[in-house]
């Protein structure tokens, strides 16, 4: 839909990680208004307490309660299984949209009027929707790896080796997230099981019907704080020239997803929308490496990427940032 003014935003659950990015990018968007950024456990303090790199940046504090009234658009940083009894809670009269970074919505038979929120593959219906379920960071960075050949129906079996930040496990503390265990570590962790199989998984058979091979995926637990490295290679007999050229007509129009010819790294990334991709071919393999940020692509600048689409701005608004290269 076309919008006029700025976008009035609400945050459910804003004191967590993905919140945090999203207050981040969003304080500094020129056609957003945050209204409330609501935190059980913070109401009252001012958001730079939970977030310290908003100092100086905005006044706003958070607040208990959930006043939905005149608020366009709302963001769902709850946290997995909290979204769904949320959006029955809210009253007949909300008639915004709804922007969940959780998993509540994120698979059909879960989703009711949710539209899967991967913008290189589903623009046509995310501009249509008011309901948007925010793929999960791991699920991106792969399915950015996968979807030139997915439209082009030449998957065969693929295999996946992912390692992600400590971010990317939330804000609640635990022992594989605690520093004196996490620093110059590595684990292996859900291999083969990991949650995000589900949505990859409805995301290729819908562009690629012919689909049928298994995803073996392994994720690991790096031992930094954001970031994701995809390595993903499948059998194919396109040649590399070939293979890059399907890449790169595939993403010649997307504002945030980069085929490049050197070998990306994560430093490339961080701290922005982008997604880098390296193609190459090793006898029949083919390998893309993709690198994204757990915490912007893969949550909260994807979904501010997803809330420009809604309201009919350029999708690019508010998410020109700077990789930390240093």
């Amino acid at each position: 839909m076309d919008f006029q003014g700025k976008i009035k935003v609400g945050i459910v659950g804003a004191a967590g990680y993905t919140a945090g990015e999203l207050l981040r990018i969003l304080v500094n968007h020129p056609l957003v208004e945050i209204v409330f950024a609501q935190s059980g456990s913070h109401a009252g303090e001012p958001v730079w307490s939970a977030h310290a790199d908003l100092l100086g940046e905005t006044d706003l504090r958070f607040v208990s309660s959930v006043p939905v009234e005149g608020v366009d658009v709302l963001f769902l940083c709850s946290g997995h299984g909290k979204a769904k009894p949320f959006v029955a809670s809210l009253p007949e009269s909300y008639k915004g949209a709804i922007i969940d970074l959780g998993n509540d919505f994120r698979i059909a038979a879960d989703a009711g009027d949710f539209v899967y929120g991967l913008p290189e593959a589903f623009r046509d219906k995310i501009v249509k929707s008011r309901h948007i379920a925010n793929p999960g960071c791991f699920a991106t960075s792969i399915q950015l790896a996968l979807l030139p050949m997915a439209a082009k129906d030449l998957l065969p079996e693929i295999h996946v080796t992912g390692i992600t930040g400590s971010t990317g496990a939330g804000q609640a503390p635990s022992e594989t997230t605690h520093f004196s265990w996490r620093s110059d570590n590595l684990s292996v962790y859900k291999a083969f099981t990991h949650q995000h199989l589900s949505e990859i998984r409805e995301t290729l058979v819908s562009m690629a019907p012919g689909f049928g091979g298994e995803i073996n995926f392994v994720p690991v637990r790096g031992d930094f704080a954001r970031g994701i490295l995809a390595s993903v290679y499948l059998d194919t007999d396109l040649t590399e020239e070939e293979a890059v050229a399907v890449y790169k007509e595939y993403y010649k129009d997307e504002p945030f997803v980069h085929v490049i010819d050197s070998n990306p790294d994560m430093k490339m990334v961080v701290n922005t929308n982008k997604c880098v991709l390296n193609v190459r071919k090793h006898g029949r393999k083919l390998h893309v490496i993709s690198v994204i940020d757990n915490l912007v692509k893969g949550a909260s600048g994807q979904a501010v990427q997803n809330m420009n689409l809604v309201f009919g701005i350029p999708e690019d608004t508010g998410l020109h940032l700077k990789a930390t290269r240093f």
